[in-house]
């Protein structure tokens, strides 16, 4: 997918831009509209209006209990919203099922890896894959129908693995690799759907040092390569490194935006992380309760839509 050289995509659209929350930008890929989501008593969620630049990395930063694993949950479907509306390519995600959001080309990562530990790293990259006629199961019975599909889906798989530096763990159980080899994984996974738009939730959370360099790599290669990227993350490092536009949450809502160093001089960012707000963030008990509740309502949904 190579990198689209028009003046309104990518990050040099960025520059110039006010920095006031829910500024809009020359060509958003992801537009959200009123989007609030409450549990309880608690509004988790407030987002008057937010928009994504299409080709550039942006990162979405705040304080614990700011809204921000949510507002991911939320966009790609793995939540519903109490009220709002969003749109991907000018699409409709409302109410959209998550794996139908991730065939349109909005696939996410977690915080805390999805990798099926008990199958092999090359086996986890071919689940990847969408529309495989072998998941049939008339299909299924007659190999010929599949055999030539599972065969580049296979090579595909092999390129990626190698492109992360995974190759080596090709037949390795996934459930063997260490926390930053699952991130890379679950990386690569995500890219045999071809998608437009990544989205990363804290993919530096328990990677040590030594994978840290390899899984910046692989994240700037991704707007190399004309993806978009939208990723959660905590470490200020990475977001100065490589970020092109930086969104910050505080209370569920959004409080600035602006390039890295305009957004680490913004005294908005400063009081979200270090004054009022930060007075007020979410205990570790309140972040659990609220994160319960949320799984105890998907886990309805999910019965409802079986039966």
């Amino acid at each position: 997918m190579p990198a689209d050289t028009n003046a309104t995509t990518g990050p040099a659209a960025l520059q110039g831009l006010a920095t006031e929350p829910g500024v809009p930008k020359p060509d958003p890929i992801l537009v959200g509209d009123k989007i609030k989501r409450s549990f309880g008593g608690l509004t988790a969620v407030d987002v008057g209006h937010i928009e994504v630049q299409r080709g550039a990395i942006t990162a979405l930063i705040g304080p614990n209990g700011a809204g921000k694993t949510t507002l991911f949950n939320l966009l790609t479907g793995f939540d519903k919203p109490d009220s709002g509306t969003w749109s991907f390519n000018d699409q409709s995600l409302s109410g959209v099922p998550a794996f139908k959001v991730a065939r349109r080309g909005m696939v996410r990562t977690f915080q805390l890896t999805k990798v099926l530990a008990k199958l092999t790293v090359i086996e986890n990259m071919r689940l990847g894959a969408t529309g495989q006629r072998g998941e049939k199961f008339l299909s299924a019975l007659f190999r010929p129908l599949w055999k030539s599909q599972e065969d580049e889906i296979t090579r595909r798989a092999d390129d990626l693995l190698a492109r992360f530096k995974l190759d080596t763990k090709r037949e390795d159980f996934a459930g063997s690799l260490s926390g930053g080899q699952r991130k890379l994984l679950e990386m690569a996974r995500a890219l045999m759907v071809d998608p437009e738009l990544v989205m990363l939730d804290e993919p530096m959370a328990g990677v040590n040092p030594a994978l840290k360099q390899s899984l910046l790599g692989r994240v700037k290669s991704l707007r190399e390569d004309g993806r978009t990227v939208l990723f959660v993350e905590h470490d200020m490092d990475m977001v100065r490194d490589i970020s092109d536009w930086v969104i910050v949450m505080a209370q569920g809502e959004i409080v600035a935006e602006g390039t890295p160093a305009q957004v680490m001089a913004d005294e908005r960012v400063i009081d979200a992380y270090l004054g009022a707000h930060h007075d007020t963030d979410l205990t570790e008990l309140d972040h659990e309760a609220v994160q319960a509740q949320a799984e105890a309502e998907l886990d309805e949904e999910e019965a409802k839509h079986d039966d």
